[in-house]
């Protein structure tokens, strides 16, 4: 693992450095057949996978990189039900019964999750005590009691916290108060991503690493999909690259990333915390993130590191800005902290669409393809899966998002760039005074 993560010039990742190793893979090099081809080894493909495995039918996924290359290795690990979109909002934007059909899905996706690490004793650090939405001031006081009149009309178990309860949970100063989301919980994503696929491996699924699709071509009723040293045959498709869509040069249907914005976003992770300082922050490890016009995050791991996220993209220009701001705020919220030295760092890409709600397309005969989760890659890549495994059998779950036609997002470059500008000159001023 240590040669794929330096070919892939993947940095000091936390949650490579403590992953459980993934089933043993090697790249493809004969001509294959499936009942169904996925492509993309992250939460939707290989939830899809074991789903449909499980049902008795013949996958072969393959992964242009490594099993959670893209935002299954970066994630920040809070495993949140819903959309980041309040659920009045999601309802007026897809209707009554499609949007409460979405919401019930997903707020029942932290469960899936969960049962589906117990089922399969996936060792990913899971904790479900929770998560903690933050509120910034007044206005995100506001905002969070909002949310939880709105989910409490749902009989989700989410609870306003004032500010010094608040304070209690986190060791946190400077928040007005927090919502506490109680089907909610954090993992290490890697580490469940990984374990999906030793589930998947063992249920029967072909999974082939270092496997870019370069080429696809219609032969009768079956896609013909090329790689570079071999091909699947396959009547359907389920395409779950997501914001790492255009990972591969010329892949085919790359189409459902024309609909994202790529919001990039930071982590940097302390060295584990001596045993009476990481008493004092998150007792109850719950995961956090405020309501900040420029979001943060912050969570511990098992060896009580504390992770810092916020957006931004670590390139040469901006790290030293964004870890100048990590350690300014870490020293803000948790004073006790004294000098902060950080251990890992690492960054991803978040799918941002126009609505904040995700993406359902036939790309193409028999290609399905769900993008788009706003930073909620965990549980609703996990339930998503799921669907389109049942979807494709005709099993019992169904789909909880109706297909829409494919809209590109002429901005999403500019925007996407303002995100990565923006957020870099806040940072450079942000706690400095």
């Amino acid at each position: 693992m240590a040669d794929e993560r330096a070919r892939y010039k993947i940095g000091p990742n936390l949650w490579h450095a403590t992953a459980p190793p993934p089933p043993q893979t090697a790249a493809l090099q004969a001509e294959v057949t499936a009942d169904v081809a996925v492509i993309g080894g992250g939460f939707t493909g290989l939830s899809a996978a074991l789903h449909l495995a499980e049902q008795g039918v013949k996958v072969v996924l393959i992964e242009a990189r490594m099993i959670g290359f893209g935002g299954s290795g970066r994630n920040v690990g809070l495993v949140n039900a819903g959309m980041w979109t309040k659920p009045a909002d999601l309802i007026a934007s897809l209707g009554k019964e499609p949007g409460e059909r979405l919401l019930h899905a997903l707020g029942d996706g932290p469960a899936l999750v969960f049962d589906l690490i117990a089922r399969h004793e996936i060792r990913c650090e899971a904790v479900r005590n929770g998560t903690l939405h933050m509120a910034v001031g007044a206005e995100g006081l506001a905002d969070i009691t909002d949310r939880q009149a709105q989910w409490a009309g749902f009989g989700a178990p989410v609870e306003v916290l004032d500010a010094n309860r608040a304070r209690q949970l986190t060791g946190a100063e400077g928040f007005a108060g927090g919502l506490l989301d109680r089907r909610a919980g954090t993992i290490q994503p890697l580490a469940y991503a990984r374990g999906l696929a030793h589930a998947a491996v063992k249920a029967g699924v072909r999974l082939f690493t270092e496997t870019p699709l370069t080429g696809a071509t219609r032969r009768g009723n079956d896609w013909v999909l090329k790689t570079p040293a071999g091909s699947v045959t396959a009547p359907k498709v389920v395409l779950a690259t997501n914001a790492y869509g255009t990972l591969v040069d010329g892949m085919p249907w790359s189409a459902p990333t024309t609909e994202l914005t790529i919001l990039p976003y930071f982590q940097f992770a302390t060295k584990p915390l001596s045993a009476n300082v990481a008493a004092t922050i998150l007792p109850e490890r719950q995961g956090c993130w405020d309501t900040g016009m420029v979001m943060t995050s912050f969570r511990m791991d098992q060896q009580n590191r504390l992770i810092f996220g916020s957006i931004g993209r670590l390139d040469t220009l901006a790290t030293g800005t964004h870890r100048a701001f990590a350690k300014r705020s870490l020293t803000a919220l948790f004073p006790q902290l004294g000098d902060v030295d950080f251990e890992y760092w690492w960054d991803g890409r978040i799918g941002m669409t126009t609505n904040a709600l995700p993406r359902l397309h036939t790309v193409a005969p028999d290609v399905l393809s769900v993008s788009g989760y706003n930073g909620r890659g965990i549980a609703p890549g996990t339930v998503f899966g799921r669907a389109l495994a049942h979807h494709i059998t005709g099993g019992t779950y169904a789909m909880p998002l109706d297909e829409t036609p494919l809209t590109p997002d002429p901005l999403r470059t500019v925007k996407s760039a303002f995100y990565h500008v923006g957020a870099q000159a806040k940072h450079l001023i942000d706690r400095r005074f």
